[in-house]
């Protein structure tokens, strides 16, 4: 028999026994649509956190102050105090791969308007911390040079605080209190959404002089967001940034960093080989499924090479080749797992956005991974039909004919 032929004997066999095929074909369209929706789920997860990554700023270095040592324990980021306003002007100036800096200070504190009230971040920052750090003005104006200056009391607020204190009222033009001082609101932020812990939308930008001066009494800040001139020239970037500190702080050759330096691409790396094992891990589960149904095609194939005993021997006695009985039976395997690869991608699609609608996530499903699905249900097909396909091309013409 042709291809042709060989599949439509399968189809009609498997038609004849239809619940049968039906809940042979449910291990693998369960299967395939669990790989779809587990990939869709890892691919959506792994977009969100490179969007959330690109929040934060592009071509980003981060400086933060050292770490001190009691002993054997290590304090956690800042705990050393040694980044100042000074130094990142120096950054600024003297490091020629380096295109913008924002020094940063934040603290908590209360803040009123009116009869309303809420704790949230502050963050003192300057002119240019909204374009490396990638916050959009929605109403008003974010904070400027002349009001890092004169460490003006005006602010710029997130859209959950300002939903929080104002309502639908536009806070653009109105006073709120921050620790019984009176600040003008000039701005709010476009929002951005929170990022696990952090919720960037709910904190005030204020000038970081008037922070460190009037509100949290600091000389040091929290950290110096850096943005290289290219992404090409991050790590050139981090080098001039390194060799002017530890000049400006005078650490000696050989003695340890009182700042450390993150950089935006080795977190986008760390991530990526997060996502990647995240994927594996999610895709090596839902692939059980699919070995589970695999397990149940050969059950059926056995059960039905033990029922067609005499119509084998009947094919063989009229000058069926062993082959000839082998490929049926193989073929028969394959449009059950392939009939049911092809309604477990319309599922695991299906699916998919179901998920993404009720999650609020974009679970993505990619070209891939629909074609790794459907490729390794013909595999599993193959792989699980071959023996009972064996078995049946291995029977002795005469025996079949006699089996009862």
């Amino acid at each position: 028999m042709n291809l042709r032929e060989s599949i439509a004997v399968a189809l009609e066999g498997l038609a004849a026994n239809k619940m049968r095929s039906a809940l042979t074909m449910l291990g693998v369209i369960i299967g395939v649509a669990a790989v779809i929706t587990m990939l869709a789920i890892a691919q959506g997860a792994r977009e969100r956190m490179m969007a959330q990554i690109q929040q934060m700023g592009t071509n980003l270095l981060t400086v933060f102050s050292g770490q001190t040592r009691r002993g054997a324990v290590l304090g956690g980021f800042g705990s050393l105090e040694s980044l100042t306003l000074d130094d990142a002007e120096a950054i600024l100036k003297k490091c020629p791969s380096v295109a913008k800096v924002a020094p940063e200070t934040r603290g908590m504190a209360q803040v009123k308007y009116r009869n309303r009230n809420t704790n949230c971040t502050i963050t003192g920052v300057t002119e240019d911390y909204a374009e490396v750090r990638n916050f959009k003005i929605a109403q008003g104006v974010f904070i400027k040079r002349n009001d890092v200056k004169s460490a003006r009391k005006v602010a710029v607020i997130g859209p959950t605080t300002a939903q929080t204190l104002f309502g639908s009222v536009s806070p653009v033009g109105k006073d709120i209190s921050i620790r019984g001082m009176r600040f003008r609101v000039i701005g709010m932020t476009v929002p951005k959404g929170a990022t696990g812990f952090m919720d960037p939308d709910d904190q005030i930008f204020v000038p970081i002089t008037t922070a460190m001066r009037r509100l949290f009494g600091l000389q040091y800040v929290r950290n110096i967001s850096v943005q290289a001139k290219s992404m090409a020239l991050m790590n050139q970037a981090s080098n001039e940034v390194t060799q002017l500190l530890r000049k400006r702080h005078r650490i000696p050759e050989g003695g340890d960093d009182d700042f450390i330096i993150r950089n935006q691409a080795e977190i986008i790396g760390m991530a990526s080989e997060t996502s990647r094992v995240f994927t594996l891990l999610l895709a090596s589960i839902a692939s059980v499924s699919l070995l589970v149904g695999g397990i149940g095609i050969m059950n059926i194939m056995l059960v039905s090479v033990t029922e067609r005993t005499r119509e084998i021997g009947i094919r063989m006695a009229v000058g069926a080749r062993r082959r000839d009985i082998q490929w049926q039976f193989l073929v028969e395997a394959l449009v059950l797992s392939l009939t049911g690869g092809f309604v477990g991608i319309v599922l695991g699609i299906i699916l998919s956005q179901v998920l993404g609608h009720v999650s609020q996530w974009n679970p993505t499903v990619s070209l891939g991974s629909i074609i790794l699905s459907f490729g390794f249900a013909a595999v599993v097909g193959a792989f699980f039909g071959y023996y009972p396909a064996r078995m049946a091309s291995r029977l002795s013409p005469i025996d079949a004919l006699r089996y009862e």
